[in-house]
């Protein structure tokens, strides 16, 4: 069976998820071509200055995500705090302050189910280190959908409860390592 082209990627990281994605996202070279949209759990009363750090370690761009923005290729986008960050039908972003999923907002869960209904099989959705088992409900509607799941070894993670849960939920899982992560998704220069 031909695997249809992916067309945009969806991160998921709790604790841990700094040092985790500082493997990936700068791996990245300038021509990747895919939106990546990142829900990381942080505190709902600072402002979150994951988009900033990231954008000194990028060759891509790298935003924090605003309600009604469309999606560009090349670009990392960020869940601001407190907010869920969904993907539309319509491939824009957008906020919502609905209630906490598994005490989270931002909820890894709400993001990827939202991007496994905007991209069905054009998604691939990626769980890493976490302390609570948000992202393997939405691991699961991604999996549904025809996405690609790729969890992080929890052999690997600075929190195991997150790819476990994942793992649990989606056992046909591509298990990697941060850095077998990153070069799964150079593929898609």
């Amino acid at each position: 069976m031909t695997r249809v082209q992916p067309e945009a990627i969806v991160i998921g990281a709790s604790a841990g998820a700094l040092e985790a994605l500082s493997v990936i996202l700068p791996a990245l070279p300038a021509d990747f071509r895919l939106p990546i949209i990142v829900v990381v759990h942080v505190p709902p009363d600072k402002r979150s200055i994951m988009a900033e750090l990231f954008r000194a370690k990028c060759q891509l761009d790298v935003q924090e995500a605003m309600d009604k923005q469309p999606m560009s290729g090349g670009t990392i986008y960020f869940a601001p705090p407190d907010y869920h960050l969904l993907i539309e039908v319509d491939k824009t972003l957008s906020l919502s302050a609905d209630e906490r999923v598994l005490f989270s907002r931002p909820s890894i869960d709400v993001l990827f189910e939202s991007g496994a209904d905007a991209f069905g099989p054009a998604l691939i959705a990626v769980v890493l280190t976490g302390a609570n088992s948000d992202g393997a409900t939405g691991l699961a509607a991604a999996v549904k959908a025809g996405g690609l799941a790729l969890v992080q070894d929890p052999a690997d993670a600075f929190a195991t409860a997150m790819p476990e849960a994942a793992l649990r939920l989606c056992p046909g899982a591509r298990v990697l390592s941060l850095e077998a992560i990153a070069q799964y998704l150079k593929r898609f220069v």
